[in-house]
């Protein structure tokens, strides 16, 4: 199967089990994927297909349908001026709030502003009057295509209804072959969902719960942005789930709370035997691979999202959506919390053996000992990089101290500025983690006036003299090139530039010393030098030892 047939007919079928059931079509060459699966569609009896050879007729009678029937319908055209003949009808939507899945072929990228016929710029075509647009993308021959199709279909179809209906716009480029060619096989399976749509998303109502399955064999997942921590905190406690938090989350907190989750997870072992029946994600993870390969293989995996109009899924598992869930009391034996906690309780030993053996400064044992060492009450901003990877393998989990991070877009662009306008607002100690690159990054944000309140903040610079998270990448095996691009060495005194904005300057000599660097008040620079090959050596050694340490407690 090619390509471009394949992407359309899991587009149409996971609209389908979603619920559409009306489709208009206007004729095109680009498009004729897709109006070859609605027509396959419509043969089965699995949906009304309408169709007319004027896009703008087209795309108002759809509208008509969806407003009166009050659930989406697809409209869909070839690419060019056909699709910017559909812009009255989505405006019409957008102030109307009727429901729309506007999907307007395209040209793939390579023929884009190179003159080739009908070929115009379609990406965000209607701008602001849809509720959410995105670039398709060219479909390929590879596992994974299918969860993201599905995945982007029923998103779609979510967000066209709730909480407030409107169209919504995908792009879709396809190279040719642009009609079947006799073979059926793929890389992976077509299929969906035999129970509905790939995402199940259950709109805002008053009342409206999604009551989790009950089961002891549970995970709750807290990531960045999370709300209503401590309410699903304590609902998973009662339920007797482990709670894998990452640092900013918030949740590393109680009995419940592991700390060493990125290295068991890490084990196939432990993997295997451990395979949640259901994940319930608060926030947005993404700080480790093994945890989002977690949700990858859960069963069930249900997303907390208080704005149905986006939620996070970074791999495509989300299986259902709400913006309230209940958690189950469940009681039995409480063996699968046992074995999560005597794993991570030995993987955090050994960690702590390896980085309490080296008296110089390390990054993750810096990390570990700052954390454990604030006082009650304190804010804690961190870099986006390496600082906050750092907390998320060696924090121990601990109560009284709040995590904040720029995990929008994970940049290393405004981070003193930003730990300095948190810092302003929070009404105890603050302090800051910043990789050497971040704190140059924005070493204006030093730069404050004489009639300006500064705040009380210690900002302590890992200075490794590069981009350190490259050494634990694939790019270190390329050891000519690897120095000058992505380790970007540089040669600048932070105690210079300390002194240039006149702000105190301590330099952490070893590891030991850290609650004497700490000691003092107001806007303050510590730095703490290390060796970046020396970090990802002492990095493997971490993930060793956990790892042997977690196949001990399997034996």
């Amino acid at each position: 199967m090619n390509p471009a047939t394949a992407l359309a007919t899991v587009l149409v079928d996971e609209l389908l089990r979603s619920g559409m059931t009306d489709a208009v079509l206007a004729p095109g060459s680009r498009s004729a994927p897709l109006a070859l699966a609605l027509q396959a569609a419509e043969e089965s009896g699995r949906l009304r297909l309408h169709v007319r050879i004027d896009e703008r007729s087209a795309s108002f009678l759809g509208l008509g349908l969806a407003k009166r029937s009050g659930r989406p319908v697809a409209l869909v055209c070839t690419s060019g001026t056909a699709a910017a003949n559909f812009h009255p009808a989505v405006i019409e939507a957008h102030e109307s709030g009727v429901p729309l899945i506007v999907i307007t072929a395209d040209r793939p990228p390579e023929l884009r502003d190179t003159g080739a016929n009908q070929t115009i710029d379609q990406v965000k075509l209607y701008g602001t009057a849809v509720r959410w647009s995105t670039e398709v993308g060219v479909p390929e021959n590879r596992p994974g295509m299918v969860a993201y199709w599905r995945s982007l279909a029923s998103r779609a179809w979510g967000v066209a209804q709730a909480p407030s209906p409107g169209p919504v716009h995908l792009n879709a480029a396809f190279r040719e072959p642009l009609i079947p060619d006799g073979d059926e096989t793929w890389c992976e399976p077509l299929d969906g969902d035999a129970t509905g749509a790939w995402t199940k998303v259950r709109p805002a109502t008053p009342g409206s719960v999604l009551h989790v399955p009950p089961t002891r064999r549970g995970v709750l997942v807290v990531g960045d942005g999370a709300s209503n921590v401590k309410r699903y905190v304590a609902a998973a406690s009662m339920a007797g789930w482990p709670v894998l938090a990452e640092p900013n989350g918030n949740a590393r907190y109680g009995d419940h709370a592991l700390s060493s989750h990125h290295f068991l997870l890490g084990v196939p072992e432990f993997v295997e035997r451990h395979r949640p029946e259901v994940v319930v994600t608060l926030g947005k993870p993404g700080l480790s691979r093994p945890l989002l390969s977690l949700l990858r293989r859960a069963e069930e995996h249900i997303v907390l999202a208080p704005d149905l109009a986006r939620w996070p899924d970074p791999v495509r598992s989300a299986t259902q959506v709400a913006p309230e869930v209940e958690i189950p009391v469940v009681s039995g034996d409480d063996a699968w919390l046992k074995s999560w906690r005597a794993a991570d309780l030995a993987a955090a030993a050994a960690v702590d053996a390896v980085l309490d053996a080296v008296p110089q400064v390390s990054e993750p044992r810096l990390a570990r000992d700052l954390v454990a060492g604030l006082p009650g009450g304190s804010l804690l901003f961190t870099a986006s990089s390496m600082p906050i990877r750092d907390l998320d393998q060696v924090m121990r989990p601990r109560r009284g101290i709040r995590i904040m991070a720029n995990r929008g877009a994970s940049g290393i662009d405004g981070l003193i500025s930003t730990a300095m306008g948190a810092a302003l607002a929070h009404s105890g100690r603050s302090y800051a983690l910043l990789g050497d690159l971040a704190f140059l990054h924005d070493q204006n944000g030093l730069v404050v006036g004489p009639h300006d309140r500064r705040p009380d903040l210690a900002v302590i610079v890992v200075n490794n003299r590069g981009g350190g998270i490259f050494s634990l990448l694939p790019q270190a095996a390329l050891r000519g090139p690897f120095e000058r691009i992505f380790g970007t060495p540089h040669q600048v005194d932070v105690e210079g530039i300390a002194a240039a904005h006149g702000v105190p300057y301590r330099r952490l000599e070893a590891a030991a010393d850290l609650p004497k660097a700490m000691a003092g008040e107001g806007l303050r620079i510590i730095e703490a030098r290390t060796d970046r090959e020396a970090n990802a050596a002492l990095h493997a050694d971490m993930r060793k030892a956990a790892q042997a340490a977690v196949r001990a407690t399997l034996t």
